[in-house]
């Protein structure tokens, strides 16, 4: 961060020291909140808002009221969107929210508190015992996958809380064996939490569950020489096959989703690592493309060494880890994504040899001042 004092006679001069690049600011009055604000341009940013006013202009102006300004500089707009949202829950904590515009992904919920659980598409994660699954580029991508993973098993549709009864008229996925019918109690409880637990395995491994199942039904069938049937569960693994690559590239449960986020940097010779471990984000730092002094080392050592040195995770509210995932959902699936995503399942053992070869092409693009 560099901070500016100044007066009012020096307001010009402080604002000609200011780079004219890429930086998220605020602006302080001597009394009240600072003033956030993005910029491709600093410098003229912040004479719009501090130069001398012209009569006829209608753009804000806070140089009668304003004493410093704070900025950072950034090399990307996901490491800008990071900075935007600590500083405004730091200063805006009520509606940072609608300041940020913050849209929050889709998820697919299965809601394992109710008697005979059952899934639905959210945009909010709770604190129940539920498992999240997301997030979906968009809520049709997320009601897509939820409709396709429902056809491999025999889990209620309805949204209904069910008083099960023989009198239930049911529904058509009843008649189609599509549902266990817990609602007229074809079905106990038990054996309907059995099928719950294999919906719950299939979102937990990401589908690996059920394609492992469907292989290996597949195999035993061939070796048996009933191959009909073996082609009809081979055509039933394509279909799964075909739902599990349309979930996305970040769809898991979201406590389990990691990755690194390789993006430019505003330091020169240098790429931004941002860590996302477990549904949250972690700190990021500056990684220089070669090292000044002493002897080199390998870029996998020294990605290995920075990995060690990051400090325990903190506790997060359900909030915050939901705003974390809103954020990387935001950059991930956007047309401006000005990065990479490596994404994995251990956060203690990151794919070494993919992260460098992911830094050395953000490196290749990426513009310095």
């Amino acid at each position: 961060m560099v901070q500016l004092q100044f007066d009012e006679s020096t307001v010009d001069a402080r604002i000609a020291e200011c780079p004219d690049r890429a930086a998220v600011f605020l602006v302080w009055p001597r009394e009240g909140k600072p003033y956030l604000g993005k910029t491709s341009l600093l410098r003229r940013r912040l004479k719009r808002l501090l130069g001398p006013r012209a009569h006829s202009s209608r753009f804000l102006h806070l140089r009668p009221v304003a004493e410093r300004i704070d900025y950072w500089l950034y090399g990307s707009r996901l490491e800008a969107n990071l900075r935007m949202y600590g500083l405004a829950r730091e200063h805006f904590p009520d509606n940072y929210a609608r300041i940020l515009k913050l849209r929050q992904p889709s998820y697919v919920k299965l809601v394992l508190t109710n008697e005979y659980p059952r899934t639905h598409v959210t945009t909010r994660l709770s604190g129940s015992a539920s498992l999240h699954f997301g997030p979906f580029s968009t809520r049709a991508a997320a009601d897509e996958f939820e409709a396709g993973f429902l056809d491999f098993f025999q889990l209620r549709r309805c949204q209904e809380d069910l008083v099960p009864s023989p009198e239930h008229p049911g529904c058509v996925y009843g008649e189609m064996n599509k549902c266990l019918r817990p609602c007229q109690q074809i079905v106990s409880v038990e054996e309907y939490a059995s099928e719950s637990q294999r919906v719950a395995a299939f979102l937990s491994t990401g589908g690996a569950s059920l394609l492992e199942s469907l292989e290996a039904a597949r195999d035993r069938l061939s070796a048996d020489l009933e191959f009909e049937e073996a082609a009809r569960t081979h055509k039933r693994l394509e279909r799964a096959q075909g739902v599990v690559q349309a979930k996305g590239d970040l769809a898991t449960d979201i406590h389990k989703l990691s990755g690194l986020a390789i993006v430019p940097s505003a330091v020169p010779e240098s790429v931004a690592l941002w860590p996302f471990f477990q549904g949250m984000w972690r700190a990021g730092c500056d990684f220089a493309l070669r090292e000044e002094e002493g002897s080199p080392r390998p870029m996998d050592r020294r990605l290995r060494e920075m990995f060690e040195a990051l400090p325990p995770a903190r506790r997060i509210t359900l909030t915050e880890r939901q705003d974390h995932a809103a954020i990387l959902s935001g950059w991930y699936f956007s047309s401006w994504r000005d990065g990479e995503w490596v994404p994995f399942s251990d956060s203690s053992s990151p794919p070494y040899r993919k992260l460098v070869n992911a830094i050395h092409r953000v490196a290749k693009t990426a513009q310095y001042p």
